[in-house]
């Protein structure tokens, strides 16, 4: 009996060496060997096929909605991107028209006036306080309802830099997150920047309900918006996010006149506000974001084919070209799983202004169509927004790795699996392909095969991509050799 035994556990020892010498032909997958076949996971192989790459300008046409955070501010020295600055056009109204001052103009006692903004957070160096500078819009270019500009138009409005509206306002960022209760609202997460004197005395005098304050129309003649910046020349090195939006965004106008006399102590004037607000059909708003290269190290690589770094920005940026060309002869097989693996090279010495440089939340994969010259979906993997399992299953989201010695990676996967199945089992065209960051973009969708025969469109709006320039990214190209960018196929023999 013992004898008996000993053979048992010695041939249950080599059986189980030959399967797991078996499975040692199985690379690691990013979401786990047990999404392989079971039935065919011991037969299954791997194979990795290299990628070119190249970091090029994106020429796109962003549109930064009143729905998305606005940005001000300054990039002054990202020695990996280069500058940034932003600046933001607006207007805010009352809302009715024709609007008033509540009793006789010569009664009013003006308390103050505020331009109030909804603060979203920051995006770069927050060590430092930054100064903001509200100015009026040129009369000769008036903002419009009708049509938005591109973000990276750089010349459409003209701030007006002998008209100031506000003193320059110094936002402290250890306080902004304080708290204001006072009798008219309890608020938090604003910047509240006073108007000067000359526009205290505009918008309660000189603006009435027979000039100025009589139709929307007027309103835009005499004050067509705010245009709020910041120094470029000062190196703030950071970009404020603001929402329009939010019911925190007002122009607040505190006063007392004769309608505003109590009744409980007769002839006593009590102090009341009026806002003018944003609502995203009645009010025009632009917010311009230029990119500058100069001196920056993605200078030295744009335009380059085949580079072991790409540089990836979130619109208005950059976008990187992949080509895969061992697709081409790769032999029919039953393919499990096909992966595009996108990672970044970290810096070795980070500085702290680096760890504030956040990577986007979200890259789209998709395949570069030369005869619209348009952006599509990747062939029946990419399924649209609307079907949110495929969407997720499809990848793009960021994710963190702890590899080739370092605990925080920024990582991107995309899932192409039946889009590399049907160019080696069917002759599918093969794509050059584009990785973007996206905002509010608009693709070519093409259903899977085999519905593949009409063409629509698909939309990666904010919430789902990213909001506007916030993000970069360092990606190991495909001659990297640590961080190669690279298709890793999971598949079995014919």
């Amino acid at each position: 009996m013992a004898s008996s035994t000993i053979v048992q556990r010695f041939s249950f020892i080599v059986f189980s060496f030959f399967i797991f010498s078996a499975c040692t032909r199985i690379g690691t997958t990013e979401l786990g060997l047990g999404l392989l076949p079971p039935i065919d996971a011991f037969n299954t192989k791997d194979t990795v096929l290299e990628v070119e790459t190249e970091t090029v300008e994106r020429p796109d046409s962003l549109r930064i909605y009143g729905s998305d955070d606005h940005l001000v501010g300054t990039l002054t020295n990202d020695p990996l991107f280069g500058a940034t600055n932003a600046n933001m056009f607006f207007q805010l109204k009352p809302t009715y028209f024709p609007y008033y001052i509540k009793g006789s103009i010569d009664s009013v006692v003006i308390d103050s006036a505020f331009l109030i903004l909804s603060y979203r957070g920051f995006y770069g160096d927050s060590t430092k306080p930054v100064k903001l500078n509200l100015r009026k819009i040129s009369a000769s270019t008036p903002l419009s309802t009708d049509s938005t500009w591109a973000s990276n138009y750089p010349n459409a409005y003209n701030i007006q830099s002998d008209d100031v509206v506000a003193d320059p306002f110094t936002l402290d960022f250890t306080k902004v997150h304080d708290s204001v209760i006072n009798r008219f609202e309890a608020a938090k997460d604003q910047i509240r920047i006073p108007i000067n004197k000359k526009y205290i005395t505009k918008f309660f005098k000189e603006f009435d309900s027979t000039n100025a304050y009589k139709t929307d129309t007027t309103l835009r003649q005499y004050f067509p918006g705010f245009a709020l910046s910041t120094d470029a020349n000062t190196n703030n090195n950071v970009l404020v996010r603001i929402s329009l939006l939010d019911t925190n965004t007002k122009l607040a106008l505190y006063y007392s006149t004769n309608s505003t006399a109590g009744t409980a102590t007769p002839g006593q004037r009590d102090t009341v506000v009026d806002y003018f607000k944003y609502t995203i059909y009645d009010n025009g708003d632009v917010n311009f974001v230029t990119r500058k290269r100069t001196g920056s190290e993605l200078a030295n690589h744009l335009g380059k084919a085949n580079d072991s770094l790409v540089y990836m920005q979130t619109s208005p940026g950059t976008m990187i070209k992949v080509k895969i060309p061992g697709l081409k002869n790769f032999a029919n097989k039953v393919v499990h799983r096909a992966e595009l693996i996108a990672e970044q090279v970290p810096s070795t010495n980070p500085s702290p202004f680096e760890a504030q440089m956040y990577p986007p939340n979200y890259l789209f994969l998709g395949a570069y169509d030369s005869a619209s010259g348009r952006i599509r979906n990747i062939p029946n993997d990419y399924q649209g927004t609307v079907n949110t399992t495929a969407f997720g299953i499809f990848g793009g989201r960021l994710t963190y790795k702890s590899i080739q010695g370092y605990d925080k990676v920024a990582s991107y996967n995309f899932s192409i699996s039946r889009y590399v199945q049907g160019v080696i089992s069917r002759k599918d065209s093969i794509f050059d392909m584009r990785i973007i960051a996206p905002v509010n973009d608009s693709v070519k969708y093409v259903p899977p095969y085999p519905n593949n025969i009409t063409a629509g469109s698909d939309y990666l709006t904010s919430s789902l991509g990213n909001q506007p320039a916030l993000g970069r990214v360092r990606l190991g190209g495909g001659k990297h050799s640590k961080f190669k960018m690279r298709l890793h196929i999971y598949y079995s023999d014919l």
